[in-house]
């Protein structure tokens, strides 16, 4: 790698060439991937447990368990002082860290097979309850939540009305309300889309306000100069111009409902991806619970992407801006 190679891949504030950014963004992923693997595949890396292949003369040693390092070696020794068969095994990793490729058979299995056990549910049962949660949820938060912000950021006296006490309220973790939630809505799906609104939805509105300010205020100035009256500056000027921004602060706000709709899984209803994860963690199944969570990353991303995508149509100015 040359100087100027290197100039280009770490000049400040400068976009790299395309295909530096592709090969940079798939390196992001296949990192993280390459250390798991190393760790799973690879025996002298950290492999803390032995996988009894052959109990030998250990009367509590099965196939297929496992054990500690330091217990294996102590009852080898054990065995081979009192010259009786000695224990056989390969180093392996604790239940809870399965192999990528147990993770990937995961992904097809949790899907096409059925639930061994009557409280179980299909996996992709779970994500659908868990999609509508976050979709009520974040969709009632933005209804209220949004317009507030726009008038906040925009009339000084709805600032004073509204932002004192949202910044007081922002500071009041979502969850302690599980308990006063399911009172009030029942043990069923209102509890948890409440959770997620009380957790997006005060941040909502002092990200929206905060955007809606940033506005350059010489396009206020150029409507008033032409004639416009206030309800023209909101309708017609604010509004539109803030409208990128504000695009892009929900796509962001919608990242921060995925990590409540943890949160509120954990009361009301035994439903959701939550509670499968939590019943496959219950009975050992790892492999279930690492393929559930990378869904709800590629879930989460997929949907981002596409409204990344989405924006460049809606917004095809904001393109050309950052392309100038």
């Amino acid at each position: 790698m040359n100087t100027r190679t290197v100039t280009n891949l770490f000049s400040v504030r400068r976009q790299m060439p395309a295909k530096s950014r592709f090969f940079v963004t798939i390196m992001s992923f296949l990192l993280p991937v390459l250390l798991w693997s190393l760790i799973s595949y690879v025996p002298w890396l950290w492999h803390p447990k032995v996988e009894i292949s052959d109990p030998g003369a250990v009367a509590y040693f099965k196939q297929g368990m496992l054990v500690d390092t330091e217990l294996f070696d102590e009852e080898t020794l054990k065995q081979e002082a009192s010259g009786k068969a000695l224990p056989e095994g390969r180093p392996a990793n604790p239940i809870y860290l399965p192999a990528p490729h147990e993770v990937v058979v995961a992904f097809y299995t949790a899907f096409t097979t059925e639930p061994k056990r009557r409280s179980e549910k299909w996996l992709h049962e779970s994500l659908w309850q868990s999609i509508q949660v976050i979709f009520w949820g974040f969709f009632l938060s933005s209804l209220v939540g949004v317009p507030l912000g726009i008038l906040a950021g925009t009339y000084d006296f709805f600032s004073r009305l509204f932002e004192p006490f949202i910044e007081f309220f922002r500071y009041l973790p979502a969850p302690v309300f599980g308990a006063l939630a399911v009172a009030i809505l029942g043990i069923h799906e209102a509890p948890k889309i409440a959770i997620i609104f009380i957790g997006t939805f005060f941040q909502q509105v002092l990200i929206v306000s905060n955007t809606t300010r940033k506005l350059d205020p010489s396009l206020l100035e150029a409507a008033q100069t032409l004639g416009a009256n206030n309800k023209a500056l909101l309708l017609r000027v604010v509004i539109p111009g803030i409208l990128p921004d504000l695009y892009r602060d929900l796509r962001i706000l919608l990242g921060w409902a995925w990590t409540y709709l943890i949160v509120a899984e954990l009361i009301g209803a035994s439903s959701g991806i939550t509670w499968f994860i939590t019943q496959q963690a219950r009975y050992k199944n790892f492999d279930n619970v690492f393929a559930a969570i990378m869904i709800i990353g590629i879930i989460g991303l997929t949907t981002d992407l596409i409204l990344a995508a989405l924006s460049k149509r809606i917004f095809p100015w904001q393109r050309s801006a950052a392309g100038a």
